[in-house]
């Protein structure tokens, strides 16, 4: 279905802290136009990959290719030619919501179009926005700037479901414009219902991979054996 190029692939990836790597001989890509979910237990290097492929984490062995070449640039460099990467409630807590979206580059125009939820909270400091309200303005802050990628950790932690739904639609609406997305998440069956395809990451391992509904039959087998687990060998 999506045939052209990656805009970003891992071959042999292994990575961590220290000596010790995290992950472990990762092949994984991100095309334009796709939602690609890395699920996994906690602890299974999750966020390890996502910073390893965000540039934040250089690789121990492997490699990371950004854009066709491989790269070690840091993730500022990256950002600057189209990738996004969106934390958990990434604000700026001690400035408004409209400052934060100004300091981003922003307009409130463009953040309301997307999430006309924040309309009524464009001067309350973003400390004091909900937990739902902060990932959109994090979220939008990423989208509205059109990258070519956006790396997402745990968008939708200890959010309410239909909020979780929101922002999930989003990066789903980005991609069908061309956007190539990843995101770590832990609402399996909703991500999995805006998914292209799917990589889980066990023990710094990647031990399934396929499309929603290769994967959907298997589902419960999956969340009891690897993401109700949390495991030890690894940390994200």
């Amino acid at each position: 279905m999506h045939d052209t190029a990656p805009l970003i692939e891992a071959s042999a990836l292994s990575a961590g802290y220290g000596a010790r790597p995290v992950v472990r001989d990762l092949d994984l890509q991100v095309r334009p136009g796709e939602v690609v979910a890395l699920l996994g237990p906690n602890g299974a290097g999750k966020s390890t990959t996502l910073r390893a492929l965000a540039g934040d984490l250089a690789p121990m062995s492997g490699e990371v290719r950004w854009l066709g070449a491989a790269d070690r640039s840091p993730l500022h460099r990256r950002a600057r030619a189209g990738l996004a990467y969106v934390g958990e409630r990434a604000v700026f807590s001690r400035l408004d919501t409209a400052d934060n979206l100004r300091v981003g580059r922003v307009t409130a125009k463009q953040a309301l179009a997307l999430f006309p939820e924040l309309e009524k909270r464009l001067r309350t400091s973003a400390g004091m926005l909900s937990g739902g309200e902060q990932q959109m303005l994090s979220l939008a802050r990423a989208l509205c700037r059109a990258p070519r990628l956006l790396l997402a950790d745990e968008l939708s932690l200890g959010l309410a479901p239909l909020v979780v739904d929101r922002l999930l639609r989003a990066v789903r609406e980005a991609a069908d414009q061309g956007l190539g997305a990843l995101l770590v998440e832990q609402h399996v069956r909703k991500v999995l219902d805006i998914a292209d395809r799917v990589y889980v990451l066990h023990r710094g391992r990647i031990t399934m991979t396929g499309t929603p509904k290769e994967l959907r039959g298997s589902l419960d087998a999956i969340e009891s054996s690897y993401l109700a687990e949390k495991t030890t060998y690894a940390t994200d």
